[in-house]
């Protein structure tokens, strides 16, 4: 219980519930990241392989959580007298969002379980928990307190494992781009926030939306900027151009595992905290947002697939490079139906989340393929996949179907389908001229994805040459890599089949 003093005359209670049912699956991650961060400091070096396995087990059960959530119906530490005005709601939004970054970072660490060798192990596992933590938090912040700690606290920890190899200039180069870019990212949006604070003189997002639509004309101007700046914070933090510049080195620096999380796990808390603020917080303002985001989304699209496109493949990390920058282009995609729902409704936002879910099944499964051939190719150069089919022909056809989703071309159904529902959110919402834009820059990305997908299954002696070293002789591939490879694979496979089981939130409202 969470009791606040009343007054002794008989006022209204101030006495709150707290639903710990429904903030149980942020509730459980951060519990056991504090509990690895202990376990380490008794644990010795036999054991620490143990933490991994904990940190899995933590996420599964976080997961389990969501299941008696699933009427989205819940909410807790709402104002007193006013249950529509509550800091956490577990409504469907939040539920998919939360069940997208946790399944990203249970990916994550089943990527991570043997390549923490030369890492601090309790740290690793303790700063993964933490940042996910704050990931699962920020879908069901409702408030905008509640959700720039939610932000920070999935941030900052990323900071640190992106840092995190010992001895690797590259890496503390790339973990310094990303804090400095997000430091100034939150500078920016805590200024906005304060000025949409002064303005209205409440926190929470539906509060908020009700009093900017009866702004005093003194105040007008302040209410505008705030809203402006708090769009900027959230550019930063979901890559979009031109505040994506930190993306290419920070994902090519970092280990492959924390890549891989940036861009999917990374994305959704950018990503959802801007359809938190502008469709539920800041409506009245659509044409401000809704113009500006069309702009974004054509500008990102266009800067990412343009420099993905330019990738050598004899680059060292190429591979990884060009994933970075094919993240940039989907972000510019995931920003289409966010933008079109400043001109029709707020079930626009359901394309961006179908959308968000195929692409954190196959980006993820795209880097587990990315980790492996790193095992025997730590150059991870794009010439490195050529031939990849002779010699390991499952993670071949695996990379290939990834890569076709990416593409949104047949077997890669849930990808095709995925596309053409932000198309259609374009449409219908009036913005032919964004949906140009996205045809093109699909075109522009069939190059480079099937040109990667060709690669896998060309002759590597014909392609390459005598003056090439042979490839190595492949490595006994670890048990949690093998897994999370597979599991990608399933899930992208059922989804093609069964592609309605994302596509169907393009069609409610979640809110």
């Amino acid at each position: 219980m969470i009791v606040a003093a009343g007054s002794a005359t008989g006022a209204a209670s101030l006495v709150q519930s707290v639903d710990w049912l429904a903030i149980a699956p942020p509730v459980v991650v951060a519990v056991a990241a504090l509990a690895v961060l202990v376990a380490d400091l008794f644990a010795d070096e036999r054991r620490k392989p143990l933490l991994g396995h904990a940190t899995v087990a933590a996420l599964v059960v976080a997961l389990a959580f969501l299941v008696p959530l699933r009427a989205g119906d819940r909410s807790t530490f709402c104002l007193t007298g006013d249950v529509q005005a509550c800091s956490y709601t577990a409504d469907h939004f939040a539920l998919v969002i939360q069940a997208l970054v946790l399944g990203g970072a249970l990916l994550t660490a089943l990527l991570s379980l043997g390549d923490t060798r030369r890492l601090p192990a309790g740290e690793f596992w303790f700063l993964l928990l933490a940042s996910a933590a704050g990931a699962a938090l920020l879908p069901a912040a409702r408030d905008l307190a509640t959700l720039v700690v939610a932000l920070e606290v999935a941030s900052l920890p990323a900071f640190a494992l992106v840092g995190i190899k010992r001895g690797d200039r590259r890496s503390s180069e790339a973990a310094l781009k990303f804090f400095l870019s997000s430091v100034v990212s939150t500078a920016v949006m805590l200024l906005g926030v304060s000025f949409v604070y002064a303005a209205t003189g409440t926190m929470h997002l539906t509060e908020i939306a009700a009093r900017l639509d009866d702004v005093p004309e003194q105040l007008g101007t302040l209410a505008g900027a705030g809203v402006v700046l708090t769009l900027v914070g959230f550019a930063f933090k979901t890559a979009a151009a031109p505040f994506h510049f930190w993306v290419p080195d920070t994902y090519v620096g970092a280990p492959l595992p924390i890549a891989a999380y940036l861009s999917v796990v990374g994305k959704a808390v950018g990503f959802s905290g801007l359809i938190l603020v502008t469709v539920v917080g800041f409506p009245s303002y659509a044409d401000v947002w809704g113009p500006a985001l069309a702009v974004l989304a054509a500008l990102t699209m266009t800067t990412g697939n343009v420099a993905a496109l330019r990738q050598s493949p004899t680059r060292a990390r190429s591979a990884v490079r060009l994933l970075a920058w094919s993240s940039v282009g989907q972000a510019g995609y995931l920003l289409v139906p966010i933008a079109a729902a400043a001109y029709s409704s707020d079930e626009q936002i359901g394309s961006t989340v179908a959308y968000a879910l195929m692409y954190a099944v196959v980006n993820l499964g795209a880097f587990a393929v990315a980790a492996l051939v790193a095992r025997t190719r730590p150059g991870n150069r794009l010439d490195d996949y050529r031939g990849l089919y002779a010699t390991r022909p499952l993670a071949a056809l695996a990379l290939a179907f990834f890569l076709l989703c990416l593409a949104g071309l047949p077997p890669g159904i849930i990808g095709l389908f995925a596309k053409v529902t932000v198309f259609s959110a374009a449409v219908d919402a009036g913005l032919g001229w964004l949906a140009v834009v996205m045809a093109v820059n699909v075109v522009i990305a069939l190059y480079y994805y099937l040109r990667w997908t060709a690669d896998l299954f060309r002759s590597p002696e014909r392609e390459t040459g005598d003056e090439q070293p042979p490839a190595p002789r492949p490595l006994r591939v670890p048990a949690p890599l093998t897994t999370a490879i597979a599991l990608t694979a399933i899930a992208g496979v059922a989804l093609s089949g069964a592609p309605q089981l994302v596509l169907r939130f393009a069609a409610v409202s979640l809110f």
